[in-house]
């Protein structure tokens, strides 16, 4: 999956010469935290809630209310935006997007195509995407298995699944956090087999091993 299939393509935008308090507007009114900052579709920055928040207080200690609104509507987004901004493209693994997310603690990525603004992909869409692809949305038991780390193990657990009346709704697997040569596997379910023949297989076959009914 790429980032091309979560990202926002309807985006909001403002420009280096807008003001603060027209990008303060369209954050509150659109509920977005984050604004690219283009001219001509081409990404000249970013400007965050958390850049107008920082901005503000540093300004506001010796302002009154109407001082600050004034404040406001005549700085110019070019003063306090992000110009290094780092970017990702349409066709980027959505799971990339995900991980430069997390390591350097920004809450979304501009998505370029050939330089344009094609799009935004932000942390609410991350999570959209762990919704959909795991299938919690749609109920189902959730098996979680520690298996060996050899060819046709994960199939093993899938058919015992097939094997008592259920289909497979999503498949996730991990090393973190397990011995050297295994790995974590959690399959949700569909279907209306039966959970507690399944359950007593899945605790017979596999020494650890965690099923939730949904």
């Amino acid at each position: 999956m790429y980032v091309s299939d979560w990202m926002t393509s309807k985006v909001f935008t403002v420009e280096p010469d807008d003001y603060l308090s027209d990008a303060l507007s369209l954050m509150k009114e659109k509920n977005i935290k984050h604004v690219p900052v283009v001219k001509g579709n081409r990404l000249k920055g970013l400007i965050s809630d958390r850049d107008i928040k920082e901005y503000c207080p540093s300004k506001a200690t010796s302002l009154d209310i109407y001082e600050l609104h004034y404040l406001l509507a005549k700085t110019k987004i070019r003063e306090l935006m992000t110009t290094k901004v780092l970017t990702t493209t349409p066709d980027s693994p959505v799971e990339e997007a995900a991980m430069n997310m997390l390591d350097l603690n920004i809450g979304c990525l501009p998505v370029l195509d050939d330089g344009a603004l094609a799009g935004i992909i932000s942390d609410k869409d991350i999570f959209r995407a762990l919704v959909d692809i795991t299938g919690v949305r749609h109920g189902g038991h959730r098996v979680c298995v520690t298996i060996e780390d050899r060819g046709g193990s994960i199939k093993e657990v899938a058919d015992l699944i097939r094997k008592h009346n259920f289909r497979l709704q999503g498949i996730l697997t991990s090393y973190e956090g397990v011995k050297d040569g295994f790995r974590r596997v959690v399959i949700r379910t569909k279907g209306k087999g039966d959970f507690s023949k399944l359950k007593a297989a899945m605790e017979e076959t596999f020494r650890t091993c965690e099923i939730r009914k949904g």
